[in-house]
């Protein structure tokens, strides 16, 4: 139970509020880094901690718009101002792959000698692991959340932990070979590694925009909660959903059905069982939000048919 109100403590805000500190401090070791070595290798690598910096502080304030209540512009709340984050972020990603890859570029065809790159190392070391234990905190805490801004900012610091790894592996064997070439190469890659990461989280914020469908184990919790409540008797069901339809939008998650009974139901019963049903919803799915419909045993009712349109 204490480990559960701690997370509920690390809230999004608190936690991307930490990520712009921890981004400003990795900037000031990786810049030092590169600084001390030349090596554009490790230029890539502060390059992508001013991203962090940008999509943090970004991260930070569609957080604070997603929390925000209901109003009569937007009565359904503001929760999908989170994928704004994680595409802008996503953007911000493949944009830094772009000046990686040009300065790489130019190193490749003028090669320079790399200084000091054993204070450079310790230092990028150092911004690694400030980032990795953040990014460790912030993916657990995305999944508690529901949140899709601290996600694309967690799974962002991994890649930059990641590229710092395989800049840190190059260096070292630039310093054991003297093969001055495999600085500009490993920024290539590096730049490569984070296209991909960069136009993942962007497909990620449209498939959001575009009301995407909860994950399939999401549905099943509410399949199940939905067969708890049907009920037979003799040969037949009275009490049956179908139609159901869900969508996620930020930390939030609905669900439309319809639930069908008997005609003879009084309005004052029926109303009490979809509450009772309402209810279980929301205990099983934290966070959802349910619209049932309340349909006679022999009616069906269809609102996908193209006809509707014109």
């Amino acid at each position: 139970m204490a480990a559960t109100g701690l997370w509920q403590r690390l809230t999004p805000q608190r936690l991307l509020a930490a990520s712009v500190a921890v981004a400003l401090a990795t900037i000031a070791l990786k810049t030092g880094a590169w600084w001390l070595t030349g090596s554009v290798g490790l230029l890539s690598d502060a390059l992508e901690s001013l991203v962090n910096l940008a999509g943090a502080t970004f991260g930070l304030w569609m957080v604070t718009v997603a929390a925000a209540p209901p109003d009569d512009n937007h009565p359904y709340g503001h929760h999908k101002a989170e994928y704004f984050s994680a595409g802008f972020e996503g953007i911000l990603i493949v944009v830094a792959a772009l000046a990686i890859g040009w300065t790489a570029v130019d190193r490749l065809l003028h090669p320079q000698p790399l200084q000091q790159l054993d204070w450079g190392l310790a230092l990028s070391v150092a911004s690694s692991v400030l980032n990795g234990l953040l990014a460790a905190v912030m993916l657990r805490a995305a999944r508690v959340h529901r949140s899709q801004a601290l996600e694309g900012d967690a799974r962002h610091l991994f890649t930059d932990v990641w590229t710092s790894a395989g800049v840190i592996g190059g260096l070292a064997l630039v310093a054991l070979t003297g093969w001055e070439w495999l600085d500009p190469v490993l920024a290539l890659a590096v730049a490569a590694n984070i296209v991909r990461e960069g136009v993942g989280l962007v497909w990620r914020a449209g498939q959001g925009l575009m009301d995407q469908a909860v994950e399939p184990e999401v549905r099943a919790t509410i399949e199940q909660v939905l067969r708890g409540f049907e009920h037979r008797r003799g040969g037949s069901t009275i009490v049956r959903f179908d139609h159901l339809h869900t969508r996620k939008a930020g930390q939030r998650c609905y669900v439309d059905v319809h639930m069908h009974l008997p005609p003879d139901w009084s309005l004052r019963r029926a109303a009490a069982l979809r509450a009772s049903v309402e209810q279980a919803l929301m205990s099983a799915v934290p966070g959802l939000r349910a619209t049932i419909q309340l349909l006679p045993g022999d009616v069906e009712a269809h609102f996908d048919d193209p006809r509707d349109l014109l």
